[in-house]
């Protein structure tokens, strides 16, 4: 393998790991909040103090 496409493929496997490091939480927090039943308030959600 050339170095430059070592280079990219590294890159490329830098910027997917940290896009999914950023994304995990939010993804779940979605799936939690579309899947719950019955489907608490968005401000509920957010806030910590909402009780």
């Amino acid at each position: 393998m050339q170095e430059k496409t070592r280079e990219r493929l590294n890159s490329v496997m830098e910027l997917t790991r940290k896009s999914l490091h950023i994304a995990f939480i939010p993804l779940i927090i979605y799936l939690g909040y579309t899947n719950s039943v019955p489907r608490p308030s968005l401000f509920r959600l957010i806030s910590p103090l909402a009780g």
